[in-house]
């Protein structure tokens, strides 16, 4: 028998590059850190907290992020928040994952990065060992602090290098171009480090451009505001330029007023490498699978076109062509299985 779409979904080998791991924080968590350090909590229950995730913008959104943020204090709870986040991954079909994390969201307030450092590289290892699950993780500097202390960051990482496979740029959008990073950047290219970027969510066109021509990312992450430049899509199109989209959050943060409204569709059938990913999933509504499903419904996609999403994925990872190209087979014969189900 054919697998109904949410089975054939899960099924898909997927690649999830685009996931902020503060973000998969759930209230359930964030409750239970907060009466093990004794911190008020603003919201008297894991309801009304959850409740509270009625964002108008991007900055909306960061001022509740940051605060949640605030319960993780040990390594033990950074653990517990990367395992939950890895297991529910798995569960999503998803055979490989690149994880961004903030540092400075947590040195700043006192938090050594050596503790940040030791809960997650734990968590990974033992998800590794247990579920086979394939990790990379990337090392995103605030965008709306000065490009200096982003260094200080960088420089700071450098004995964790071995754990990291990228650098990224996130937080507040507008008014913090990707230039103000190039020399940060630039260094982290020194290093080996690959680049990604947030761009073209909030911001315009011209931040893409100024991410791959002065950043030189290998990834946009978002970059759904390419198509107000026709030039610009026909340039991800032709390099095959990936797009890390995430469509439950766009629609949370007010980039689209609706899934339906979403060009995620139109970036696809123009033939832009764009992917699918959950971003603050614990905020946003869903992971992986809730928003593919949630496309796969608003935007009327053929099983053809999910599989391809999949697909992009795994051609977007930063994972060897040979482990590549044994998850393309597994996406083939799946779709060749189940393609012509209703």
């Amino acid at each position: 028998m054919p697998l109904s779409l949410p089975a054939f979904i899960r099924a898909l080998p997927k690649a999830e590059l685009h996931v902020h791991i503060e973000g998969t924080l759930e209230p359930e968590l964030v409750f239970r850190l907060a009466a093990k350090h004794g911190i008020q909590m603003r919201y008297d229950s894991i309801a009304a907290l959850r409740d509270a995730y009625h964002f108008h913008d991007l900055q909306s959104f960061l001022d509740i992020y940051y605060a949640g943020a605030n319960v993780l204090r040990e390594a033990e709870d950074f653990h517990a928040m990367t395992s939950a986040y890895l297991e529910h991954a798995h569960a999503d079909g998803i055979v490989h994952t690149e994880i961004f994390f903030d540092p400075q969201a947590h040195t700043a307030r006192g938090v050594p990065l050596a503790v940040v450092m030791e809960g997650i590289t734990r968590a990974l290892r033992e998800a590794q060992q247990k579920t086979g699950i394939s990790i990379r993780l990337i090392l995103c500097f605030l965008r709306h602090l000065p490009a200096r202390e982003a260094m200080l960051t960088l420089e700071a990482a450098l004995p964790w290098r071995e754990h990291l496979t990228a650098v990224g740029l996130d937080s507040s959008e507008l008014g913090h171009p990707p230039s103000k990073f190039a020399t940060v950047f630039a260094r982290a290219r020194e290093l080996g480090l690959l680049t990604v970027a947030h761009a073209g969510e909030e911001g315009p066109p011209a931040y893409i451009e100024e991410a791959l021509d002065l950043l030189q990312v290998r990834r946009i992450d978002h970059g759904v505001r390419c198509l107000e430049d026709p030039a610009l899509v026909a340039r991800l199109a032709q390099a095959r330029t990936p797009l890390t989209v995430c469509p439950l959050s766009n629609v949370r943060l007010r980039v689209f007023d609706s899934l339906a409204d979403h060009n995620l569709r139109i970036l696809l059938e123009q033939g832009v490498c764009v992917t699918v990913n959950s971003d603050d999933p614990a905020y946003f509504g869903g992971y992986l699978q809730e928003n593919f499903e949630a496309v796969a419904e608003a935007l009327q996609l053929s099983r053809g076109q999910l599989a391809q999403l999949a697909r992009n994925s795994i051609e977007a990872a930063f994972i060897e062509p040979q482990l590549k190209h044994s998850w393309y087979a597994k996406i083939d014969r799946l779709l060749a299985e189940n393609g012509a189900a209703a």
